[in-house]
């Protein structure tokens, strides 16, 4: 599905709910199938919550003998939560496996350390990539030590499980640590159940629950991934008072840094109770921007199609997460911003843009089965009419969201 973007509004007054976060929810639903006496409010919506879900409550049925196969799609964030899930989960047998995309994304930093275990873990095809066979064993082992410049999402794996372990796990992160407000997302989760842990240095403990948390229901934060293409729209705008739910300012999700970045393009953010309100600030004098975005590489596509929209340069810096994304996000930005007519260049970790006031129109944005493409360049059309090719890929992450772009006023077709 083709859709053709264009905005004959200048002025936005609108209020967006927006279901909880993905990274949340699939965090806490791998906990509560360890500790099923928790209940879960608010939970994401999107295709990637949605898998996860399934893969858990298919756990269930698994025979202790005889594998099954466990198919979750484009779904990152499941393959290595499960990954760790399946592999401790003491007689289960799974075939772990994904979309083509998948099985050219590498988990074979998260499999050696839970090989390190002693977990018992190999490759169906292709060494260091899905699928991959998982015998769930007993785990007493409890040291392990893993790269911490890698994707977050591995360490976290070992963290959501590591109360179920017998000894809990000691787990030392070597080199510089990528991506920080996710680990301490993940501890902070466990924190709330009543999971004692620690991280010092480069040093994370998790220590076993050795009872059952007391019953209680977690009411995940929608996302702030997906607000900040709403962050975009109103730096776009000419005026803008943008309403989303439901948000704290002290989140726990490192993407909030939004309200922060934001600022330095015009936009202030409200805290009012559960909800942000999003201000375009009149006369704002835009600057380049440059930004480590080593802590939150997931907002760097929407930062930069902002600037490419408000005619200002920047560079961004500790993105080398991306190029193992649903696609390789810097020269997916690469191609298609230059098609906009942007003057970009990319390299393994870093992306600088040249400001320019001219956008070419009717565009063809390619999205790559990736969710974030689409949503990040859709802000756009209140500059000029774009087109975005697979526009349904946006269900990944954020199923609602060209309704919700509708409900402000987008005109929106279908090619």
């Amino acid at each position: 599905m083709n859709l053709y973007l264009q905005s004959v509004i200048c002025n936005l007054q609108s209020a967006i709910s927006i279901t909880g976060s993905k990274s949340e929810t699939n965090r806490l639903l791998l906990l509560q199938a360890l500790f099923p006496n928790i209940t879960l409010a608010n939970t994401s919506n999107s295709d990637d919550s949605e898998v996860m879900q399934k893969a858990l409550n298919l756990d269930s049925q698994l025979p202790t003998s005889n594998s099954q196969l466990v198919d979750i799609h484009h779904a990152g964030t499941a393959m290595r939560f499960l990954t760790a899930y399946f592999a401790v989960n003491e007689g289960c047998e799974v075939v772990l496996t994904g979309s083509p995309r998948m099985k050219e994304r590498p988990i074979k930093v998260l499999v050696e350390a839970l090989q390190q275990l002693g977990a018992q873990i190999s490759y169906e095809n292709q060494e260091g990539y899905p699928p991959i066979r998982i015998k769930g064993q007993k785990i007493t082992a409890n040291k392990v030590s893993i790269p911490a410049n890698v994707s977050s999402q591995y360490i976290s794996a070992l963290l959501l499980v590591a109360p179920k372990l017998e000894n809990g796990i000691e787990l030392t992160l070597v080199g510089e640590i990528t991506s920080i407000p996710y680990i301490k997302m993940t501890l902070a989760l466990l924190n709330e159940i009543g999971v004692d842990t620690n991280f010092e240095g480069n040093t994370i403990t998790v220590k076993q629950l050795t009872t059952n948390p007391k019953p209680q229901t977690l009411t995940v934060e929608s996302d702030w991934s997906s607000a900040s293409y709403f962050f975009s729209l109103a730096a776009l705008s000419n005026e803008a008072s943008i309403s989303l739910t439901s948000y704290k300012e002290t989140s726990l999700q490192g993407d909030s840094a939004l309200v922060e970045i934001y600022a330095k393009m015009g936009v202030e953010t409200r805290f009012e109770e559960n909800k942000i309100t999003l201000v375009k600030q009149p006369n704002f004098k835009l600057e380049t921007l440059n930004l480590d975005l080593n802590n939150t590489p997931d907002i760097a596509q929407t930062i930069v199609v902002t600037c490419l929209g408000l005619g200002i340069g920047c560079h961004l810096t500790g993105l080398h997460t991306l190029k193992i994304k649903e696609t390789d996000r810097l020269e997916a930005l690469r191609i298609e911003l230059t098609k906009l007519g942007a003057n970009i260049s990319v390299t393994n970790d870093s992306l600088t843009l040249v400001a320019t006031k001219e956008i070419h129109s009717n565009v063809k944005i390619a999205t790559y089965n990736d969710h974030r493409m689409a949503m990040a360049f859709a802000p756009l059309a209140l500059k000029v009419p774009i087109i975005i090719e697979n526009a349904e890929v946006v269900s990944k992450s954020y199923p609602d969201f060209w309704n919700d772009l509708k409900n402000i006023g987008f005109q929106i077709s279908e090619l």
